[in-house]
This record gives C-alpha cells, sequence and structure tokens, in this order.
C-alpha cells in the first residue's frame, strides 16, 4: 500500500471517529463538567480531573455512537447529517454499536473510580439521550424537554464528582444549563427547520416557526438569565456568585435576550443562528466566570 493510500485511511478513520463521537460537542460537554468540578473542590485533584474528562468523553462520545446508529436511515436524508459514518456507508452498525459499548463500559467504569454518584449520573444520561429522547424527536416536540434533562447533567456532573453528593448546588448548576438548552435548540431547530423535516424531526415547541415559538423562546431566555442569577443571593449553599460576577452574567444574559427578542421580532433563519451563537457564549463564558468569581474571593 502506497503512503497516500495510509496517509488517506488514517485521515478517514480519524475523521470517523471525531463524527462519531461528535467531538466538539463532547469537548464542550468535558468542558462544563470540569467548570462544574473546579467550583465545588477545595483543593484541585488533577487525577480527577483527568478522570472525569476521559469519562465524561467516554459517555457522550457512547451516547452519540448509539444515536447515530439508530437514525442512520432519517440522518441521511439530511443535509446536515448524511455524511456521518454510519448514515454514509462507510462504517458498519457493528462497528459503531462496538465503539458505543466500549465507551459506554470504559465511561462507566472511569466515573465509577471517581465515585459512585457520579458513574450513576453519567448513567442516566446515556440512559435518557439514547432511550427517551432519541426516538421522541420524530414523534413530539417535548423531545427537547425530555434531552434537556440528560443535556444539562454534564455542569452538575463535575460538582458530584468533587463532592460524591447531589444537593442543592450541583441542582441549581442543573437548572442553569437545563433552561438554557430550550432557547438553545430551538434555535438550531429553526435555521435547520427544513432539513430536520426532512428526517421528519418535530424539534419546534409549535411546531412551526411562528410568533409562538419565538415567544416560547424568548420566555426561556429569561428564565434561563434568571436561574442563573439566584446564586448572588446567597441561597444555593456552597454555589455562590459575587456582586460583580452577578452584573457580568446579567450583562451575558441581556446578550442572549437581545438576539432572542430579535427573533421574535424578524422570524428568521439567519437572527435564530445568531440566537444559537449567543447562546454558546453565554454559557461558556457564565462557566468561566463561575469559576473565576471563586478563585478570587
Amino acid at each position: 500500500m502506497s503512503d497516500v493510500a495510509v496517509h488517506t485511511n488514517t485521515y478517514s478513520a480519524w475523521y470517523d471517529f471525531k463524527e462519531i463521537t461528535k467531538m466538539r460537542l463532547s469537548i464542550s460537554v468535558v468542558f462544563s463538567s470540569v467548570a462544574g468540578y473546579f467550583l465545588a473542590a477545595d483543593t484541585i485533584d488533577w487525577l480527577v480531573v483527568a478522570l472525569l474528562s476521559v469519562g465524561g468523553y467516554f459517555m457522550v462520545g457512547a451516547s452519540n455512537a448509539y444515536n447515530q446508529v439508530l437514525e442512520r436511515d432519517l440522518d441521511a436524508l439530511m443535509d446536515r447529517t448524511k455524511n456521518r459514518p454510519v448514515a454514509s456507508g462507510r462504517m458498519s452498525v457493528s462497528t459503531a454499536l462496538a465503539i458505543a459499548i466500549v465507551f459506554t463500559i470504559l465511561g462507566l467504569g472511569t466515573l465509577w473510580y471517581i465515585n459512585p454518584q457520579t458513574a450513576m449520573f453519567g448513567g442516566i444520561s446515556i440512559f435518557m439521550y439514547v432511550l427517551l429522547y432519541t426516538p421522541l424527536k420524530t414523534k413530539t416536540p417535548l423531545s427537547v424537554f425530555v434531552g434537556a434533562f440528560p443535556g444539562a447533567i454534564p455542569y452538575m456532573l463535575g460538582w458530584v464528582a468533587a463532592t460524591n453528593d447531589f444537593g442543592i448546588e450541583p441542582g441549581t448548576l442543573f437548572m442553569i444549563q437545563f433552561f438554557w438548552q430550550f432557547p438553545h435548540f430551538w434555535a438550531i431547530g429553526w435555521f435547520l427547520f427544513d432539513d430536520y423535516k426532512k428526517g421528519g424531526f418535530a424539534m419546534l415547541p409549535t411546531g412551526k416557526r411562528d410568533k409562538g415559538t419565538a415567544l416560547q423562546i424568548v420566555l426561556y431566555t429569561v428564565w434561563t438569565v434568571l436561574i442563573s442569577l439566584v446564586p448572588a443571593f446567597g441561597v444555593t449553599g456552597d454555589l455562590f456568585l459575587s456582586p460583580i460576577s452577578a452584573i457580568v452574567v446579567g450583562a451575558l444574559g441581556l446578550f442572549m435576550l437581545y438576539w432572542a427578542i430579535k427573533l421574535y421580532q424578524n422570524r428568521d433563519a439567519k437572527t435564530a443562528k445568531r440566537l444559537m451563537l449567543s447562546s454558546v457564549t453565554y454559557i461558556t463564558l457564565l462557566q468561566i466566570v463561575f469559576v473565576v468569581d471563586k478563585f478570587l474571593r
């Protein structure tokens, strides 16, 4: 075999691995988990950070691999997903399933080594994403509600990894990321509406790109920002946000809310995409602000 063929095969295998595990999404989830850990830990144990990162990646990668096996026929219908490894036929179902199963075992084992509660929540995340959220996507807009549960687990998972306990602090982190997902995924559902329609996915709350959907996006954005500010009032145990950091988080929230309101006014794909990008900016910077605020106090 020529050097060019070896290079091409290696590149293809790496590309397919990134696609089957949705590497960028998995890394963003790991980022949330590590942020949650930093918020809870009195002293940073870098071994736990490494285990949480690796275990978290395995769990998200497994969920995505299962998802692409179950939705392979629907993925093939949509422009956004038709080049995925299983949908395109480059990877067999058995190979994708093997990756998913191995990742599940390795992920649960890694998180269990940290503590049992972390592994339990990781297992719940896979179960809800694969067996509840995935099949509901073609049946009801409530799938976004169901999917928000596993999607909100990573941020609180880091806290549980640090403390082996679930209380008001990780519960608050869970609620922040839970409500955030509605405007985020509805924005995606809006600008990818036609493509999702090809696959039969029902993502928007009213099923249409109308004022009803846009209004709900605005309302859930407001709820997201308000819940994000609750730690500033000293009612969430050891999770606290200083007044200055609360102002920063509030300003970030107003930026996201601006685009939600603009979507209500314009109701177009371009504005929906900007809202999606602003939501990613919001949750990323919020997590950074929370961690920086803790270490500067």
